[in-house]
């Protein structure tokens, strides 16, 4: 099944550089390129992509309120931001609002690929230096009414949870058994009122967590 693309960004060497780097792909094909919010909001409905590599930076509406607008509209629409910057509150909030994914414009072919891959199999992407920021900024946080108050252990199963290892991984790193890994995730889960994985690590960012 072929995935249909489509780019939003002002910078016409950017969206060039995209097209080029995935011409000869033929697991995707590309049927919009839009240069600001206005043509996106145009052409989504009329070229319905499955992915959108949406630019943060646009000159009419900036991509954090443009993701939650689109969201809301085309709920099934997996978007993953584009962007120079590594700044982690627009990270934050561009994940709060929906979106599966977070790229730098730096990304190689391969990474490109697997980030598609991965928002369309439901799961989030974080480029690896994205990521390890976002990890770096990770805290204990105490119950103020507003974040949930993990345990220093769940919360140590929560951080490994992000960096996406398995159960027998996480049971081999905190030298605890499979079982209490999954007593704790399931305690995490109900505490950040999750159902899966996915959902613990968006929920997580949320309340600020990670």
């Amino acid at each position: 099944m072929v995935t249909k693309i489509a780019i939003t960004d002002d910078h016409e060497m950017v969206l060039q550089g995209i097209l080029s780097m995935l011409e000869n792909t033929p697991e995707v094909t590309f049927v919009g390129t839009y240069k600001n919010a206005y043509e996106t909001i145009e052409g989504i409905p009329k070229d319905q992509p499955d992915v959108l590599l949406l630019d943060i930076n646009l000159p009419d509406i900036n991509g954090i309120d443009l993701s939650k607008q689109l969201l809301k509209k085309y709920p099934d629409l997996k978007i993953i931001g584009l962007t120079n910057f590594e700044d982690i509150s627009f990270v934050k909030r561009m994940l709060k609002n929906g979106v599966h994914g977070y790229l730098l414009k730096n990304t190689d072919k391969l990474e490109l690929l697997t980030a598609i891959t991965t928002v369309l199999s439901g799961e989030l992407f974080l480029q690896k230096d994205i990521h390890r920021k976002l990890l770096s900024q990770t805290g204990i946080t105490s119950d103020n009414g507003l974040k949930p108050n993990l345990t220093r252990r769940e919360h140590d199963v929560l951080v490994a949870i992000s960096e996406e290892l398995t159960t027998q991984e996480i049971s081999e790193k905190l030298f605890i058994s499979p079982k209490t890994v999954e007593t704790h995730r399931m305690n995490i889960m109900s505490k950040l009122g999750a159902k899966n994985s996915v959902g613990i690590i968006k929920i997580a960012i949320e309340k600020e967590l990670l």
